[in-house]
């Protein structure tokens, strides 16, 4: 048992440094291109540090194990938001850019009502089954294509994208490394993320069978916060060097990726059922979504701040509350 404790260590360390040098990575290639670091998180970071969550998808699609699939992404989509931007708005408020309020909290709130729609159209509609089909998951890959080519447009000057790279070049230096030099540190970053995170949870899964803990208890807790341990060490290290925006788009970019890359891609390779999903699941997902979209809105206008961190975290403790009882 001594020797998991070690590989508990050793995991948590290599996501820290995963975390380190893929902020590092990104935040140099952000500069080197033009590109505005919320955008580098939504797509290089957000997509990167959503691979254990791919992985796990994609396996348990084609085992056929489509709860184990569609479990993994809303379990993760809830921990993103109420657990990950809550602890990193505790750390430091993040910023909520009007360019964001226009297009990316919406499109989160959007793809979360489609996956709702879609995979409980039975439920909802009395059409068919509750499952994802492989035409939903096509569809839901064409709206990431188009969602993507709209991000990676040149930004007009004097646009809402073009004022927000002004706006962080002025307030922060970030070191800027040759575009190899970048790339190499992103790789290694979530090399070291991926790495880390399959010992963290191997290890912790390991401990809490040798000290008699439920395997439902393992499932909801270790397996559930385990595959998003990417994104809290990424976006906790964003926060604590000044880049809330990148934590923020992370954060956004897992949650869209993680319904419309893992979920679609899923369901093609095979059908997802949704049988097991209750509407309080899936209802905690909008809701987390929600608030993120209307928190521009109170007590700091266009900021997540430290209040709204606790009324996150406070969400996640009475969500946790309802699966032990439940």
């Amino acid at each position: 048992m001594t020797i998991q404790f070690l590989l508990l260590i050793a995991g948590l360390t290599l996501i820290l440094m995963g975390a380190n040098w893929l902020v590092d990575g990104a935040s140099s290639i952000a500069k080197k291109t033009g590109m505005s670091e919320f955008i580098i998180g939504l797509t290089i970071v957000g997509i990167g540090t959503s691979t254990p969550e791919m992985v796990v998808s994609f396996i348990s699609s084609i085992q056929g194990k489509a709860d184990m699939a569609i479990g993994n992404v809303v379990g993760s989509n809830i921990f993103n938001t109420l657990v990950i931007l809550g602890i990193t708005a505790l750390i430091c408020p993040l910023d909520i850019t009007k360019a964001s309020l226009k297009r990316d909290l919406p499109l989160n709130i959007g793809v979360t009502a489609l996956l709702i729609l879609l995979g409980m159209k039975g439920t909802i509609f009395g059409i068919g089954e509750d499952s994802l089909t492989r035409i939903d998951g096509l569809i839901m890959l064409l709206i990431l294509v188009l969602y993507f080519r709209l991000l990676l447009k040149k930004p007009k000057k004097g646009s809402l994208e073009g004022n927000i790279q002004t706006q962080e070049d002025d307030s922060e230096t970030t070191k800027v490394f040759s575009t190899g030099k970048s790339v190499v540190f992103i790789l290694m970053g979530l090399t070291g993320l991926v790495i880390g995170g399959r010992l963290f949870v191997n290890s912790a899964t390991e401990i809490a069978v040798f000290y008699n803990m439920s395997q439902k208890f393992i499932a909801l807790t270790i397996m559930a916060a385990g595959t998003s341990l990417p994104e809290l060490a990424t976006s906790v290290v964003a926060a604590v060097k000044g880049r809330g925006q990148m934590a923020m788009g992370n954060v956004l970019g897992s949650n869209i990726s993680n319904i419309l890359l893992i979920l679609g891609a899923s369901a093609v390779i095979n059908p997802l059922s949704f049988g097991s999903m209750s509407m309080i699941d899936l209802g905690v997902v909008m809701v987390a979504a929600i608030f993120m979209f209307t928190s521009a809105y109170t007590f700091k206008t266009y900021k997540l701040d430290r209040y709204e961190a606790a009324i996150l975290l406070l969400m996640e403790a009475g969500y946790m509350t309802w699966l032990f009882m439940n």
